[in-house]
């Protein structure tokens, strides 16, 4: 037998429980309870995922991987389902890179946007630039600092031409290939203008990709001729949103006080390690080799990590992709 009955703002469910207590079992909860657990469910602060992009995009060296989808696959997924918030923000401070794996992160940000119903907040640091800008496309909404970099649309190569240096050292380049082209762009050898035209022309079809997210995400509030934002050039945020490749000024937590309340809270997805060559890395890290005692200064009983060629080479890298914007 059930029977319901209101006392004292108590709603009381009896049930016959004979089979597992031998009588009755009364379970009660006052209205007053009931309805501040439901007070609470509802006031819970709101939780914004927080993905934070830095660095060059791309395979940096073995041992120490840049920005890549094999780098970010994992905390991306986490972001857009770690909260019921309608919302992931993302923060950008990258030079570019890679615009392979540009596209790759780019795509899976999109597609995870649409499959989880999230609108997507980014905001640049200080530098969202070539491939950087082309991350920051994948938010649905835009920001930079008045100071920061944004834009570059464009695609570069760079090397040295060596051919002139080993002929002056007396050193001859010899080189065998099976298949006209495959020796394109050897710095060893003088450079050919049909292999320049190639590398162009690859270039170009590169480029007209990134120009068709531009105007895909951003569509009609480019405010600009394509002649004048297409060249790679790169401009302040302030410029930029002039131009519509951003949607205004402002930073992280005060656009997403302003949007879910003076109560949200942000939480940082950090990247995910990168497996047995992310370990091997640290080990590397982890050797040593002391400094000579010399009594005073930074030098005195401190410790330098044995760092490869690669590693060297790789932070060169990195750091003239950020001397290109005055970094």
């Amino acid at each position: 037998m059930t029977a319901l009955a209101v006392q004292h703002k108590r709603w009381c469910l009896t049930v016959d429980a004979t089979d597992f207590l031998g009588g009755d079992v009364i379970d009660c909860v006052t209205a007053d309870q009931d309805w501040a657990r439901s007070m609470a469910f509802f006031s819970r602060k709101p939780v914004v995922p927080v993905l934070r992009f830095m660095g060059p995009i791309g395979m940096a060296t073995p041992l120490r991987p840049g920005l890549s989808i094999a780098t970010a696959a994992g905390a991306i997924e986490k972001a857009f389902s770690l909260s019921k918030t309608p919302a992931v923000a993302i923060s950008i401070n990258s030079p570019g890179g890679s615009p392979v794996q540009s596209h790759l992160i780019y795509k899976r940000i999109r597609q995870l946007a649409v499959e989880k119903n999230k609108r997507v907040y980014v905001f640049c640091e200080d530098l969202a630039a070539s491939g950087g800008y082309f991350l920051a496309l994948s938010g649905d909404e835009i920001y930079a600092d008045p100071s920061s970099i944004v834009g570059s649309i464009g695609v570069i190569s760079a090397g040295f031409g060596l051919d002139k240096a080993i002929e002056k050292l007396g050193i001859e380049r010899r080189v065998y290939t099976a298949g006209i082209s495959k020796a394109t762009l050897d710095p060893f050898l003088p450079e050919k203008a049909e292999d320049v035209e190639r590398l162009k022309s690859l270039q170009r079809d590169v480029h007209d990709v990134f120009i068709g997210i531009v105007k895909e995400r951003r569509g009609a509030k480019l405010n600009a001729p394509d002649s004048e934002l297409f060249t790679g050039a790169f401009w302040s945020g302030p410029k930029a949103a002039e131009f519509g490749l951003i949607d205004g000024l402002g930073d992280l937590r005060s656009k997403m006080r302003e949007v879910h309340g003076d109560k949200v809270r942000l939480k940082v997805v950090p990247m995910q390690a990168g497996g047995m060559l992310s370990r091997l890395r640290r080990m590397s890290d982890g050797l040593a080799v002391p400094l000579p005692e010399t009594g005073s200064g930074y030098g005195a009983g401190n410790a330098f990590s044995l760092t490869s060629a690669a590693d060297i080479l790789s932070t060169l890298e990195a750091r003239a992709l950020w001397s290109r914007f005055g970094l």
